[in-house]
């Protein structure tokens, strides 16, 4: 489910993969391989990181400018050095690297059983290699025949890059449900699972399409073809995508870098869409379906983790705004409760990396219901974008770290532009309110600088809370989301379990759980719910718990109730959750680098979860 590097050209494959690998690093894995052919097919794959594979080839032959290399995120089989990637075939000629699940592997595997095939691993892509061989010998086809007619064969999502020890001059690349990018150069080509492997060498890419099958050949040539034998016109696009967006820049984590980024990446996603003199807010990527966006009876908001939270702030935004209707659905249940989709509705799909298995399956089944499907998205060129009828690029820049922090700002800065729009053109919002927070969101960047600022002294409450075992986050009406957006940033990176909750919930429950011990991050800005907020800030303080509330600048009432109190600028409640989340961000990158917790890449995590 996670990195795929390939390489077919006239230079060392070796040092490409690696860097490759470790430009992926990002997507989260449990174990790293390489397979390399010079005359000799040879395979080096371990358990652990990329840096420990390095360790393992130390010593042996890496020669060869033809070669793949991947990192696995355990779905069948645990991590370990056999069920590690590349996997090759019973007879040692073809070698495989996977991304996905195929999902009748089990009939598969015993058939070939039969025919006395014997497996090695646990997983389901040795499955795959045995079966292309089997197609391969049995039929007298070649390498690419084999993978075409094996693909018909199987059910699942795929990303596959193949090479084969009597075929030295061709790499084999297919997907079905799972990124996969081609870069084109002079005389070679280069295959990732997305662009930041590719783009130090070359800005010409190929994004191939579901149920296609690349042939890319040592002398430049490439050939594709869908797996039921259509041939199809190679498309290459220019990649956006800037190397140094790939890189720390001084900053010691990605996830750092990225949360001091929101500025700019809020900034960009605004820009051409806001026009604060004009008194004009317009998506060009949704002009096609204004009209059905301002006609809808409903919305139906779908995403998975941070992008599910985000279209909770969308909800708030497109109701209180617009007047319609929403409801926010998590991508992954969405489809399995046979849920009621109308030919008027229109679903909006929230997704980082615009691969997100549950949320592109989601959009699949709101299709073939006749629903206008609109996609915000990051990743130019990525599969929810051309799954989708219409939508808009967030321009967030590549999020290096698994833990979402850019993003999420960008997404919410698109929702509001979004709801802003179909309220201007409704009519549902005053022209003086319409003016006011178009005015407001236009300083959002230059506000989230100042709360920025603020970073030593929220690195200082981090310390103090650092070893607490549980806690608790409150928000009410807009900051509701940023609650449980905040909980989820604390349990990813640094393990400790956390919780989000409205407010007034507070005390149907979970209020149960408070003690002198437990840290209950309140977010207590000014707004319509203020003060029944600051009402639940002294059920807490009536039981001892100990109160970190974000608050307006110049609040006395909070500040005399809380232990601490860390300040945003003053804000509109529409807009609040861009600056409230920031110090959120911020104590759970902290607290996670004082507890030794690998920030950028935290355990069992994914970037983009490509399967089910």
């Amino acid at each position: 489910m996670c990195g795929i590097v390939g390489y077919i050209g006239n230079k060392e494959a070796y040092p490409i993969l690696i860097k490759g690998l470790h430009r992926l690093e990002y997507r989260g894995y449990d174990s790293a391989g390489v397979a390399l052919l010079n005359g000799d097919l040879n395979v080096y794959k371990c358990k652990g990181k990329v840096a420990d594979l390095e360790a393992f080839a130390k010593d042996k032959d890496k020669h060869g400018n033809i070669g793949i290399a991947h990192t696995r995120w355990a779905t069948h089989g645990e991590p370990n050095d056999v069920n590690a990637h590349p996997h090759y075939s019973q007879s040692g000629n073809i070698v495989l690297i996977h991304n996905g699940i195929i999902e009748n592997y089990g009939p598969i595997k015993e058939e070939l059983k039969k025919r006395s095939y014997k497996f090695r691993s646990e997983t389901d892509t040795e499955v795959l290699v045995q079966l292309i061989e089997n197609i391969k010998d049995n039929e007298g086809v070649s390498l690419a025949e084999a993978v075409r007619i094996a693909l018909n064969q199987v059910v699942g999502a795929y990303a596959i890059v193949v090479m084969a020890k009597d075929n030295p001059d061709e790499l084999i690349a297919a997907k079905k449900g799972s990124p996969l990018v081609i870069g084109v150069g002079e005389k070679e080509f280069f295959v990732g699972s997305d662009a930041t492997p590719i783009v130090e060498y070359t800005k010409n890419v190929i994004y191939l399409g579901d149920e296609e099958i690349a042939v890319l050949h040592r002398n430049g040539e490439i050939k594709i073809k869908t797996i039921k034998n259509k041939v199809k016109t190679p498309y290459i696009e220019e990649l956006e995508m800037q190397l140094e967006t790939l890189e720390k820049g001084g900053f010691p984590h990605f996830m750092l870098k990225e949360i001091y980024e929101q500025p700019r990446s809020i900034r960009d996603s605004l820009r051409g869409r806001l026009n604060v003199n004009k008194g004009i807010v317009k998506l060009g990527g949704i002009a096609d379906y204004e009209h059905a966006l301002i006609k809808a009876s409903r919305i139906i908001i779908i995403g998975c983790g941070t992008s599910w939270h985000a279209g909770l702030v969308g909800e708030y935004l497109f109701e209180d705004l617009a007047r319609i209707p929403v409801e926010v659905e998590y991508a992954s249940e969405f489809r399995y409760r046979n849920p009621v989709i109308r030919e008027d509705d229109i679903v909006i799909a929230i997704s980082q990396s615009g691969e997100t298995a549950d949320t592109l399956a989601a959009i699949e089944l709101a299709k073939s219901k006749g629903a206008t499907i609109i996609g915000i998205c990051n990743v130019v060129g990525s599969s929810i974008p051309r799954a989708t009828h219409a939508g808009s690029y967030t321009h967030a820049g590549p999020e290096i770290g698994v833990a979402s922090t850019k993003a999420f700002t960008a997404q919410i800065t698109i929702l509001t532009l979004m709801a802003l729009q179909i309220a201007q053109e409704k009519g549902t919002l005053p022209r003086s309110k319409f003016h006011e927070l178009i005015s407001e969101l236009n300083t959002i960047p230059d506000k989230v600088q100042a709360v920025l600022e603020r970073n030593k002294e929220i690195e200082a409450i981090a310390k103090i809370y650092k070893d607490a075992p549980n806690a608790l986050y409150l928000g009410r009406g807009y900051t509701f989301p940023v609650a449980l957006e905040g909980a989820l940033k604390l349990k990813e990176i640094s393990y400790i379990h956390a919780e989000g909750y409205p407010a007034a919930e507070m005390k149907h429950g979970p209020i149960a759980l408070i003690d002198e011990n437990m840290p209950v991050f309140v977010i207590a800005t000014q707004g319509t719910s203020y003060e029944k907020v600051v009402s639940n800030i002294q059920e807490v303080k009536a039981r001892k718990g100990k109160i970190i509330a974000v608050v307006t600048e110049g609040d006395t009432h909070v500040k005399s109730l809380a232990d601490y109190v860390i300040e945003v600028p003053p804000i509109d409640e529409h807009l609040a959750p861009l600056l409230t989340v920031i110090p959120l961000q911020l104590l759970s990158y902290h607290i996670a680098v004082m507890r030794g917790c690998n920030v950028d890449q935290p355990r069992n995590l994914a970037k983009s979860v490509t399967v089910e």
